[in-house]
């Protein structure tokens, strides 16, 4: 899965996210999810989520 729909992203889940500093890269940080930041059901770069560790990024995979 992509993580482009809200459905399938939920707290507690291990994904792999791009954050906003490593977007022109495209390095992907690891992490558990703790909040869905994103409000609609689907966005076509990855619903953004903020990580345990306070890290925000939009997911690019599901883990």
């Amino acid at each position: 899965m992509n993580g482009q729909n809200r459905a399938d992203v939920t707290p507690g889940i291990r994904v792999a996210v791009i954050l906003k500093k490593d977007q022109r890269s495209g390095t992907k940080t690891e992490g558990v999810v703790k909040d869905l930041l994103t409000n609609s059901s689907f966005h076509p770069h990855g619903i953004k989520v903020r990580l345990e560790d306070g890290q925000v990024g939009r997911v690019c995979e599901i883990l």
